[in-house]
């Protein structure tokens, strides 16, 4: 149900366009669907497959500020035990993952005869072993599904914030470190900016990334501070100056996405909604489910391109129509993923069987 006192709609405007727009990206991007999209509808194909993939820079910004919310709502030091977070947070992703997974790999196996060449030849219990830890990347295994690098660095840049403000209630014993969380996190997002994020073998790892996690999280906190508008001002001049020195497409995405938040989250703080009223009950509807949306759609894919693959005499018509159906499909399916998968995976925790283990 609806909450409008629970929402932010211009999180959930950035969240709905940013999933549409990764399904939309690989729906031009695999199979005999792309083929046919690019056939019927070039340029557009064209453009979505080159820039549609940024759009996961969104999703990064808006983590960071949602975990920054959640983490450290006033700059504080982290105040929640660190295992449980990190407990927590594992089995949020990972499970609907695994389900997700489950449908792929099963997808795989129906349309094996008729599109191999995206089918896994040869697939083992390390290999499976790894995506459950969401390590594969780390440990060199090839992804089984699309997206799962993003699950993976997801987690790994939530440890690392959650780390980072560990620090700050560790490492100092000072009155001020209501800033030192804050300022621990803009010097790793900086180091990201200049050096980390200019070295794409590390694009596997949290450093690689934390500089949109973490403009996400400082323009939360910014938000908080009287002299904002300067914070905002040196923050977007620093990543000026890390663009000039490499120019980056999906870092000047995120920064202004970071920037647009702002200014969204400025607006709704005075009462001032940024965006129409009367659509805040659909960007909520559309954005609840876009982590499940993000997991399901491939296998869906996976099938309507077997179909497509198989029908006699096929046109680019007729992959531009099985392309919006996939797309509609997907969405569809995404709703009930949600609401009995991804949901309960928040309130699920297996060491409740094992009372002995937890701490009293």
């Amino acid at each position: 149900m609806y909450n409008p006192a629970r929402r932010l709609p211009h999180i959930d405007a950035l969240k709905a366009l940013a999933a549409q727009v990764i399904v939309l990206h690989h729906l031009v991007s695999y199979g005999p669907i792309a083929r046919a999209a690019h056939a019927a509808l070039p340029m557009l194909a064209d453009l979505m497959h080159q820039y549609g993939r940024m759009a996961v820079q969104v999703f990064l910004v808006v983590g960071g500020y949602l975990s920054a919310r959640g983490l450290s709502p006033r700059g504080q030091a982290l105040q929640a035990a660190v295992p449980e977070l990190l407990w927590r947070r594992y089995l949020r992703l990972v499970l609907p993952f695994l389900a997700a997974l489950a449908l792929t790999l099963g997808a795989c196996g129906l349309i094996a005869s008729s599109w191999p060449e995206l089918v896994p030849a040869d697939i083992t219990p390390g290999q499976l072993f790894a995506h459950a830890l969401l390590l594969h990347d780390v440990l060199g295994y090839e992804a089984l599904t699309v997206g799962a690098w993003y699950v993976a660095i997801d987690l790994q840049l939530f440890a690392l914030l959650v780390g980072l403000l560990w620090l700050a209630r560790h490492g100092w014993r000072h009155p001020s470190r209501l800033v030192v969380g804050p300022l621990l996190v803009a010097g790793a997002a900086l180091a990201s900016a200049f050096v980390f994020n200019r070295q794409p073998g590390l694009d596997a790892f949290a450093p690689y990334f934390f500089v949109s996690y973490g403009l996400g999280a400082l323009v939360h906190w910014l938000g908080l501070w009287r002299h904002r508008r300067a914070g905002l001002v040196l923050l977007a001049a620093a990543i000026g100056a890390a663009l000039w020195l490499d120019w980056r497409d999906r870092l000047a995405l995120a920064l202004a996405t970071a920037l647009w938040l702002a200014w969204a989250g400025a607006r709704h703080a005075e009462a001032r909604a940024p965006l129409p009223a009367a659509w805040a009950p659909a960007l909520a509807r559309w954005a609840t489910p876009s982590y499940s949306l993000f997991l399901l759609h491939f296998p869906v894919l996976l099938l309507t391109n077997a179909l497509l693959a198989r029908l006699p005499g096929a046109t680019p018509a007729t992959g531009l129509a099985l392309l919006a159906a996939t797309w509609l499909l997907a969405n569809c399916l995404a709703l009930p993923f949600h609401r009995w998968v991804e949901l309960p995976a928040t309130r699920f925790d297996p060491l409740t069987w094992l009372p002995r283990l937890r701490p009293a």
